[in-house]
């Protein structure tokens, strides 16, 4: 069995949150068509890759703040008890904040 590693976890999620987001921006980049029509389908489709990218930016934070707790020695302690977050949790959300408990009350 392979030993969680947090830093490549964070690493990967990065490289794949990034690679996203420039995908999103490229296709946000692209000229629209002259037609009213196909214009307003276009138009559509940039607010869901808006919202697609925004989605991409925040994750793309939030593994950058672990990646700073990791860095400060406090990766993988909840911020709202301290308490630590359990390594079944990390392995599946790498950039988590917050302990199940904490998590729970949140939503």
């Amino acid at each position: 069995m392979k030993t969680f590693d947090p830093r490549t976890a964070l690493d990967a999620l990065n490289a794949e949150y990034g690679a996203r987001a420039h995908s999103i921006r490229a296709d946000l980049a692209r000229r629209h068509s002259a037609d009213f029509a196909e214009q307003a389908l276009q138009r559509q489709n940039d607010e869901v890759l808006q919202e697609l990218l925004a989605e991409a930016e925040a994750s793309l934070r939030l593994v950058g703040l672990a990646t700073l707790r990791l860095a400060d020695g406090n990766y993988g302690n909840c911020l709202r008890c301290g308490a630590p977050i359990a390594e079944s949790r990390l392995q599946v959300l790498p950039m988590a904040e917050h302990c199940v408990t904490c998590a729970a009350l949140a939503d």
